[in-house]
């Protein structure tokens, strides 16, 4: 995972899947499952999650996944998915970790 757009531990999210990077859908994006990304990038505690693009649009393709943290993680690629839902660019997802 890396966070874009800010600084290493700042930034638009971006997750991979096979050769390819995706950002992140902040409608259920929260707190456990910045928890995980922050943990996992070794920046602390997360400070704020924001919507709206905060740190650019990526152009990335769109995880379409609803992530579910428990919080507990140790890595962002063990946190369980749900139902796929439709997401633009409008709201990627950003972390900004302490």
């Amino acid at each position: 995972i890396r966070l874009v757009g800010g600084s290493r531990c700042s930034g638009r999210l971006e997750v991979p899947h096979g050769n390819t990077w995706y950002t992140v859908c902040a409608d259920a994006f929260d707190q456990q499952d910045a928890e995980v990304v922050c943990r996992e990038l070794d920046c602390g505690a997360p400070v704020q999650v924001l919507g709206a693009a905060a740190f650019d649009k990526g152009d990335a393709q769109m995880w379409t996944q609803e992530i579910q943290c428990k919080g507990n993680e140790y890595q962002f690629a063990l946190c369980p998915t749900s139902r796929s839902h439709n997401c633009s660019h409008d709201n990627d997802v950003s972390v900004v970790c302490a």
